[in-house]
């Protein structure tokens, strides 16, 4: 069904039950259904004709005709789903509103909730329009006067984020993974609750569990709680929940449902420097020092991972290098016989925003990929942010590729085949490793894999950056706090200082109280949500609910902090310039960025073309004129606010002003940290890049120009984009149809780089990208 006639169906089934309603009398519910109807068909109207406009240009900013797909299309698509939904609950009140079985509290709850997330939607579509008519022709990220990238960043954290991770959670996704992100949410607001509390393993997971009900049976209650938390806590909360699959019990239970491997050993390699030949010439070398920054030399460690094992892998060597991880360590179990060394080698580094996870989260899907492929992995455990800020992590995992590189005969490969692959952060590492392993002259991989890659740090505008207002694994405030971790401006957690006071046995007592605590608090709490829920009427009350004492643990712990203007701390903006500043200063022996200061030079934002020469413009350039024209006739004035026409007035945050940077670090545009913003000499040195992104992931951008830059350059790339599955999707490789598919996908691409030239390429999958047949013009994703 195409735009219009589903607008046009969604009017008509509004009208009617306007009219239906309205004559049901003065009762309280009727005239609440009258009023979402109403907004409904005026938010249709509204927003038909501006998507309509997005949708007519966005063919310009897709990679090619056979992958369509960039941040239009992904809003485009996002604000269809939710119209479908409307439609359908629109019929389904059609049809039962006379039944004395209808729901009205029910199904009048999940219209006003589709509503608020339409009426922000439709804000979204006139951001996007505003960013289309403002960037330069053909180009998705902003660029130009810092000062309007800050005033319509200020304007746009301040859209009214609840409604998206309440009963509206997920839409936009596959339906399989819904109930998981419901999961997801409700686990992180009650783990919230507990933030800071100076709670350990055993009091916060109790806690959490007792308490957690009443967002499982509230969706507006959770809501508020995952907007206020996104907002409020920093970088340290993030990190200590995504690290929550670190603990033992769960990531044995991961293991137990992956496939078994011979090899699954954690090494540590020793801080040494040693000789690497030159590519051109293997009779020259050059060395490579082990990590120096921030912290100074110190072991990296990294996981050897194979299906088999391998010649070399239980060598005295080798075993010299082993950390114990006690039970695991076991899993190496000597064979009689001993498979011959793969030709091929997998470097991978695992995502986790520069600030949490290892090897260790990740490793489910790395025993299938082990198994798939045939040949050995190493996944790197980089020191994370912010106690180790760039260029730590990028060290690490420079170092230990180069270390794979030279001693791959203990890791049961030839090494005639290399492929470094990495997902989210680690696409990025994947592409900064390489840049650097052609600086130093050394051996680049045969080929890059790199699932929904960061390759954009610094906090520009684009339309799929627009959807972190609804996604809730990657909110724009967190990824902000996580890029100002990596780039040295979050300071380090001293938090657990009581902890470390109390001793063991102390927080245990401790642990016990607050466990007793929260039995006595979570049964009263459940008791007092089904009371409610009994005796809710129709329509909100303003009192205060009977949960208030609970909910209030996470400001009185984390959130009660004095609210500052909008835009952030002028010392906190000082304070993340000298620290950039000073990380770079202190980083400039390294070879990295020296080679970056003598290839760039003192270079501007202006001076660097991150798209398209100036021939591959001009049918872009007519197009987004013709809409710069008619948004000029509409409003002189170029506040991102403007971007409103009159008497539309979105919903903003009750939560306060979120507190992110709003102006980028240097530090940030530097190549190796914005591999986007590389120069293209830098570029030209890549091998050949194979990219897998989500169409509805708010990195997709970074995707798609790091796609355009390369091919503009000639340089061989591949961009697969997979259809209503969240960025992350390969943690979640074992949770439903699509999400294996998408991670079969990113296997074929590295299979790909491991194969030989002039042998069969393998057949490409197809069961999830978004592709179009060239005949035919470039298509909307179905809703």
């Amino acid at each position: 069904m195409d735009l219009h006639t589903m607008t046009q169906s969604l009017v008509t089934l509004a009208e009617d039950n306007m009219a239906f309603f309205s004559s049901q009398g003065p009762g309280e519910t009727a005239r609440r259904l009258l009023g979402v109807f109403a907004g409904v068909r005026e938010q249709a109207l509204g927003l038909e004709p501006v998507l309509g406009r997005l949708l007519g240009v966005a063919h310009l900013f897709d990679l090619d005709s056979e992958t369509p797909a960039n941040g239009y299309r992904s809003l485009v698509h996002t604000a269809r789903c939710c119209l479908v939904h409307l439609l359908h609950k629109s019929r389904y009140v059609a049809s039962n509103r006379r039944s004395i079985f209808f729901r009205s509290g029910h199904n009048l709850a999940e219209l006003e909730a589709y509503l608020a997330a339409l009426t922000q939607l439709r804000a979204l579509a006139y951001y996007a329009q505003r960013l289309l008519t403002t960037n330069q022709p053909g180009r998705l990220f902003f660029e130009g006067d810092e000062g309007l990238t800050a005033d319509f960043l200020r304007e746009y954290v301040t859209l009214h984020k609840g409604c998206f991770y309440g009963r509206c959670l997920g839409f936009q996704f596959t339906p399989a993974i819904r109930p998981f992100l419901q999961t997801i949410s409700i686990g992180l607001v009650s783990f919230g609750e507990h933030y800071k509390r100076n709670e350990t393993g055993l009091g916060v997971t109790a806690s959490s569990l007792f308490t957690g009900g009443r967002f499982a049976i509230d969706p507006e209650l959770r809501g508020a709680e995952f907007e206020r938390i996104t907002q409020n806590l920093d970088v340290h909360f993030w990190k200590a929940f995504w690290n929550i699959t670190e603990i033992e019990v769960l990531s044995s239970l991961a293991n137990m449902a992956s496939a078994a491997v011979r090899v699954s050993r954690l090494l540590s390699l020793p801080p040494k420097a040693f000789e690497m030949p030159l590519a051109a010439d293997a009779r020259l070398t050059v060395t490579v020092s082990p990590p120096l920054a921030h912290t100074g030399p110190g072991p990296v460690l990294a996981r050897l991972i194979s299906y088999d094992l391998r010649e070399g892998q239980d060598s005295e060597e080798l075993n010299s290098l082993v950390k114990s991880e006690g039970p695991r360590s076991l899993e190496l179990r000597p064979r009689p016989q001993q498979a011959p060394r793969s030709r091929s080698l997998v470097v991978h580094i695992h995502g986790g925003g520069f600030v949490a996870q290892t090897s260790r989260s990740h490793e489910p899907y790395l025993k299938s990929w082990a198994q798939e492929l045939g040949a050995p992995i190493l996944s790197i455990d980089y020191s994370l942010a912010p106690e180790a800020p760039f260029p730590r992590a990028l060290e690490e995992c420079f170092y230990a590729y180069c270390w794979a590189i030279k001693h791959c005969a203990l890791l049961g490969s030839t090494g005639e085949r290399i492929c470094l692959a990495g997902d989210s952060a680690g696409g990025n590492l994947c592409f900064t490793v390489s840049l650097r392993a052609a600086a130093y002259g050394v051996r680049v991989p045969d080929g890059i894999m790199a699932a929904y890659p960061a390759t954009m740090l610094q906090p520009a505008a684009s339309p799929s950056r627009l959807l972190s207002l609804m996604d809730p694994l990657l909110p724009l405030s967190v990824l902000s706090k996580c890029v100002s971790a990596y780039a040295g401006a979050e300071t380090e957690d001293h938090s657990d200082s009581d902890q470390k006071a109390l001793g063991m046995m102390g927080l245990v007592r401790r642990d016990t109280a607050l466990l007793l605590r929260d039995l006595r608090m979570g049964a009263s709490s459940w008791l007092n949500s089904f009371l409610e829920l009994s005796g809710r009427k129709s329509h909100k009350t303003s009192s205060v609910p009977t949960t208030v004492p609970m909910r209030r643990s996470v400001s009185e712990a984390a959130l009660a902090q004095p609210e500052g203007p909008l835009g952030g701390d002028p010392v906190k903006s000082r304070t993340m310039q000298d620290l950039s500043l000073r990380s770079s200063s202190e980083a400039s022996d390294t070879s990295e960025l020296s080679l970056s200061a003598e290839t760039l030079g003192p270079s501007k934002p202006s001076d660097v073309n991150f798209l398209l020469g100036p021939e591959d413009v001009p049918e872009e350039a007519v197009a987004i004129d013709e809409l710069r024209t008619q948004d000029q006739c509409r409003s002189t004035s170029t506040r991102a606010g403007a971007a409103f026409p009159e008497g539309f007035h979105p919903r903003r945050s009750s939560q306060g002003a979120t507190r992110i940077p709003f102006y980028s670090s240097p530090i940030v545009k530097n190549p190796f940290m914005s591999p986007l913003l590389a120069p293209d000499c830098m570029l030209q040195t890549l091998p050949p890049v194979h990219i897998v992104a989500c169409a509805l992931d708010p990195m997709l951008d970074d995707s798609v120009m790091f796609a355009r830059r390369l091919r503009s350059l000639g340089q061989p790339v591949t961009l697969r984009v997979v259809e209503d599955l969240p960025h992350g999707f390969l943690s979640l490789a074992a949770l439903c149809r699509e999400t294996r598919e998408a991670t079969a996908l990113c296997v074929e691409r590295i299979r790909l780089v491991l194969t030989p030239p002039g042998t069969a390429a393998p057949a490409p999958h197809r069961g999830l990208e978004r592709r179009s047949a060239p005949a035919t013009p470039p298509r909307t994703p179905p809703a």
